[in-house]
C-alpha cells in the first residue's frame, strides 16, 4: 500500500511540476516532427534527384529555425549549435539550385550531424540540471 501511495504522490507531483512547461514541450515535440518529417523528405529528394523538392524542404526546415518553441536553452553554446544547422539549411538551399548533388548530400551531412550535437548537448545539460530542479520524488517517505 505505501508503494502506492508513492507512485500517485509522484504522478501528482509529476504533473504539477510538468505543467508550465507543457506548452513549451508541444510546440517542441511539433518543430522536431516537423524537422523529421522534412529531413526524411529532403534525404528522399538527394535519393532521386528532385532539386526543386531539396530545396523546399530545406527552406522548411530552416523556416523551424524561427519557429516559438526553437530555442530550448540560452546558452552561447546552443546558440552555436543552432547557427550550426542554419548554415547548413542554407547551404542545402545553394547547392540545389546550383544543381550540385555532391555539395547538397554532405551539406545534408552536415545538418544531421548538427542535429546529433544539439540533442547531445541538450541532454547533458537537462540531465545535469534534473537533481537540482526537482526533489527526489522517489524517496521514501518519513
Amino acid at each position: 500500500m505505501g508503494k502506492i501511495w508513492q507512485y500517485l504522490t509522484f504522478g501528482t507531483l509529476l504533473c504539477v511540476f510538468a505543467a508550465p512547461g507543457a506548452a513549451q514541450d508541444k510546440k517542441l515535440s511539433k518543430i522536431m516532427d516537423d524537422k523529421l518529417r522534412f529531413s526524411q523528405a529532403l534525404l528522399a529528394n538527394i535519393a532521386v534527384n528532385d532539386f526543386k523538392k531539396m530545396e523546399s524542404n530545406a527552406e522548411e526546415l530552416l523556416g523551424l529555425t524561427q519557429r516559438e518553441g526553437w530555442h530550448v536553452i540560452k546558452t552561447p553554446r546552443y546558440e552555436v549549435q543552432s547557427n550550426e544547422f542554419r548554415r547548413a539549411c542554407e547551404s542545402i538551399i545553394q547547392k540545389a539550385k546550383a544543381k550540385n548533388i555532391d555539395g547538397v548530400t554532405l551539406a545534408y551531412f552536415e545538418m544531421t550531424m548538427s542535429c546529433v550535437r544539439c540533442h547531445q548537448y541538450v541532454r547533458e545539460v537537462r540531465d545535469a540540471r534534473l537533481p537540482a530542479e526537482r526533489p527526489n520524488l522517489l524517496a521514501e517517505p518519513r
